[in-house]
């Protein structure tokens, strides 16, 4: 590692700490946390970082909510583990009822699990399972998106259409058809956004012709994009086609809300801002809001009676309907109701969104702003107008980060690559009991960030 003068404050800090024996992802070193409270979170040396990505789109209430804090505390005096064949327990019955009346449609069976990888195999193999109960076992393949993200177990990367993540695996995953992602925004073509939306959504019904419609078993998407395509929202009218071409062959529509659900989009879940008729939804992220590990998937009894009356679903976690965990949860979701969650989402995410398109204007290498209430994306590219990538060797996405952590503020950022869509790409999500003062703060420390970002790269400022 180099001498610690010579590094940005994100590792300078860290260089002299003894080596750690946890490893993660890559070799990088950040500060030990120390507290955290609303949407900041301080490090032992009493820095303050704003939570920019709400950790990774989860810490929806904010950190440190104390009705959350005590409602667990009160579940952890009572129990805080009982096995669900052996045991229900209050707090993961009345979290399935209260989730199951923001479902939309007929979705009022819940299962619970402990993530969103997790969430997304429990859909998958329900999925399975009512196609063998329902007398249609030919049916096997999850059509998914590319790019596109579902998860890191090897049954979610199979749906995962992103290079970058899935390629060392592939020989040890079986490959699932794709379509390309709706990114009608990056389009130069004569026709409308409607246009567009019914053009990709009809790439869907192109492949499982292809592919022989009895053989396909569902389609998954997120309705509004995630980590792969940075808050994508497709058309209005690819959502209706879509049902419409699932409902033709008999296929199951699969909603991935782990990142967009528990208000994150300023809607309960993202499908809802088009009514969306989903048959499977899955969720984690911001409904445990970060105190405990939870994720969920819901279904419809249609496809719940089948696959018990078989024999049962052959599915299940150890942790699956945690009383701790569930408890955390209802707490979460009566906070996110006192508070006005979902309403101060739709509106801060609204100044925040265009804040963003200022800034765009004044830093022609970021374009594609997008996204709904607290989950705004845009790309950084080397031309605004053909969507060109930026070289990958200027790392531009890991350098935006770091310019931002120095300056007190977290934002998520990606590099990706698959089907002609490559390039650097960033998200900002912060906790969602932000004020209209806070995205100002948030504003001016990005300003600053994509300031010293053109500087260091020689990249084009405006004005």
């Amino acid at each position: 590692m180099p001498e610690a003068a010579s590094l940005p404050f994100a590792y300078a800090a860290e260089a002299e700490r003894p080596a750690s024996n946890l490893f993660y992802m890559t070799r990088l070193r950040r500060p030990l946390v120390d507290r955290a409270e609303g949407i900041y979170l301080w490090d032992s040396q009493g820095r303050r970082m704003i939570d920019g990505a709400s950790g990774a789109m989860v810490v929806n209430v904010g950190h440190g909510n104390r009705n959350v804090l005590d409602a667990m505390k009160r579940q952890m005096e009572r129990v805080t583990f009982a096995y669900r064949l052996h045991f229900e327990n209050e707090a993961a019955e009345e979290l399935a009822l209260r989730m199951a009346q923001k479902m939309p449609g007929d979705l009022d069976r819940i299962f619970f699990v402990s993530g969103g990888s997790e969430a997304v195999e429990s859909a998958i193999k329900l999925a399975r399972q009512w196609a063998v109960a329902t007398g249609q076992p030919k049916r096997w393949k999850v059509v998914a998106r590319f790019p596109s993200y579902h998860g890191g177990t090897v049954g979610a990367l199979a749906v995962t259409g992103d290079l970058a993540l899935t390629e060392t695996f592939a020989p040890q995953i079986r490959d699932m058809p794709t379509v390309p992602a709706p990114t009608a925004y990056r389009d130069r073509d004569n026709l409308s956004m409607e246009e567009r939306g019914l053009r990709y959504a009809d790439m869907l019904e192109e492949r499982i012709l292809a592919e022989g419609p009895e053989t396909v078993l569902a389609f998954i998407m997120e309705p509004i994009g995630g980590a792969a395509t940075a808050a994508l929202v497709p058309p209005d009218s690819y959502f209706k086609r879509i049902r419409e071409i699932c409902d033709k062959y008999g296929i199951l529509l699969i909603h991935d809300e782990v990142m967009t659900g528990a208000g994150r989009t300023g809607r309960y879940l993202g499908g809802d801002h088009w009514q969306c008729r989903p048959d499977i939804v899955t969720m984690s992220k911001g409904i445990g809001s970060g105190y405990a590990p939870l994720g969920a998937m819901a279904a419809s009894r249609r496809l719940v009676k089948p696959v018990l009356d078989m024999g049962g679903f052959q599915h299940g976690y150890t942790y699956a309907g945690n009383p701790l965990s569930c408890a955390a949860g209802l707490a979460v979701l009566e906070e996110m109701e006192r508070l006005g969650c979902v309403e101060n989402a739709a509106a801060m995410g609204e100044l925040l969104k265009q804040e963003l398109e200022g800034l765009a204007q004044r830093f022609p290498f970021v374009a594609g702003v997008r996204g709904k209430g607290l989950l705004i994306g845009a790309d950084l590219v080397a031309d605004p107008e053909t969507f060109a990538p930026l070289p990958k060797a200027l790392n531009a996405n890991q350098r935006l980060l770091d310019h931002a952590y120095q300056r007190g503020m977290i934002v998520y950022s990606r590099r990706i690559r698959g089907d002609g869509i490559e390039g650097d790409n960033f998200i900002l999500a912060p906790p969602l009991i932000i004020d209209a003062a806070q995205v100002g703060e948030m504003v001016d420390i990005l300003a600053d960030s994509l300031e010293a970002l053109a500087a260091e790269l020689d990249l084009p400022v405006n004005g």
